[in-house]
């Protein structure tokens, strides 16, 4: 028999087994004085109409594909042979048997929208520290949650798809290396959540323990106490070294609580990222970074020349705010600007024709080293 026929046969016995079976339900809620209809589609398989109240094992399964429930026995015999069409009426959709699960929410739109988040999540994965700034990283979730409504809303969702499957294709190495960081992060934490459940534990113990010793040693400190005074003891000085004995094991008990604490301090707080502290705002520069201080000369703050004295005690020139030292700034500058420029060594840096420019440099490099020398500059004209 060819498969086609086996399918044909098998969905008209599917039908007559589904009459029968919808029949034979009927007439046993009329029995019972009751009517199908009360009660809630949700212990009634669509398929073949059987009810939990006749069989309180039933599963019911849902496929992700069309979110069609049926139960575990429809499922078994429609899908067992390999994928078939999904036998609710109106959906055309190609089903698969190992697709088929319970389901998890009691709401079927909550239970394809969290699998839709989870299918969104699994691809667009990438975290905050891959963003420069807040905004890029808030305007990727913003493109990530417009993909996430309007698949779930049924908007666009082809050309949707084919952007979710371009990004998947472009991006498969940082989607693979993002998910193995996330897988390992829960191992960790699990990790770390197991060692602060042992920590826990063992403190537990630390503190019975140190229960268990202190009330001992307070009776078997009483019973000696008790033991001296029959024996004629001085009660004040036994007092006295009663407070003693005490507040040494305060100091102890002390010390072993700050030991404890330092200890605790070491663990990492969960839900924190260690992130770069931002660099302290430097001062402004009007320059932009860009030195301005001499770098062949020297200005010395007083020159031995009869004129220069002269002007630097004239009352007549000082009153006008004239100041000496920006004239010897600047006669410096105008003497050794053109000493840090040598045509021929940018020219071979270049890579151009050094010979026919070698005579007409304005500059040396021996000169430039004879004046970073000579920075008293006794005569600079």
């Amino acid at each position: 028999m060819s498969r086609q026929a086996q399918n044909r046969s098998a969905s008209g016995a599917a039908r007559s087994g589904d009459q029968d079976g919808e029949h034979q339900l009927d007439h046993h809620f009329s029995n019972l004085g009751i009517s199908s209809s009360d009660l809630p589609t949700t212990d009634i398989c669509p398929v073949c109409k059987s009810s939990r109240y006749l069989n309180k094992s039933m599963r019911f399964l849902v496929n992700p594909e069309c979110y069609h429930k049926m139960c575990e026995s429809c499922v078994d015999r429609i899908f067992s042979h390999g994928p078939n069409k999904c036998p609710i009426a109106g959906c055309k959709r190609t089903l698969r048997k190992h697709r088929f699960r319970e389901q998890t929410f009691e709401d079927i739109q909550v239970e394809r929208e969290v699998d839709i988040r989870k299918r969104i999540a699994a691809i667009f994965n990438r975290r905050e520290d891959e963003f420069d700034t807040l905004m890029d990283y808030n305007n990727y979730l913003n493109d990530v949650e417009d993909i996430t409504y309007n698949l779930i809303n049924g908007i666009d969702v082809e050309e949707t798809e084919k952007k979710m499957q371009a990004y998947s294709a472009s991006n498969k190495a940082a989607i693979a290396s993002n998910a193995s960081l996330a897988s390992q992060e829960a191992e960790d934490l699990s990790a770390l959540q197991a060692a602060e459940k042992e920590q826990a534990r063992l403190r537990r113990d630390a503190a019975r323990r140190e229960e268990d010793l202190e009330r001992r040693e307070k009776r078997e400190g009483r019973q000696r106490t008790i033991n001296r005074l029959a024996f004629g003891a001085d009660a004040k000085k036994l007092e006295a070294e009663n407070k003693i004995s005490m507040q040494k094991r305060l100091a102890e008990r002390d010390q072993a609580d700050r030991l404890k604490a330092n200890g605790l301090s070491e663990f990492v707080v969960k839900g924190l990222k260690t992130k770069k502290a931002p660099e302290p705002e430097k001062p402004f520069d009007a320059f932009g970074g860009f030195s301005v201080q001499p770098r062949y000369y020297t200005v010395q703050e007083r020159y031995e020349w009869p004129w220069l004295n002269n002007v630097r005690d004239d009352v007549n020139i000082n009153a006008g705010g004239y100041d000496i030292q920006e004239f010897h700034t600047r006669a410096l500058c105008e003497a050794f600007s053109g000493l840090g420029v040598f045509i021929g060594k940018e020219k071979r840096q270049t890579g151009m024709d050094n010979g026919a420019l070698a005579s007409k440099a304005v500059g040396t490099e021996g000169a430039a080293e004879m004046s970073v020398k000579d920075v008293t500059m006794a005569d600079p004209f």
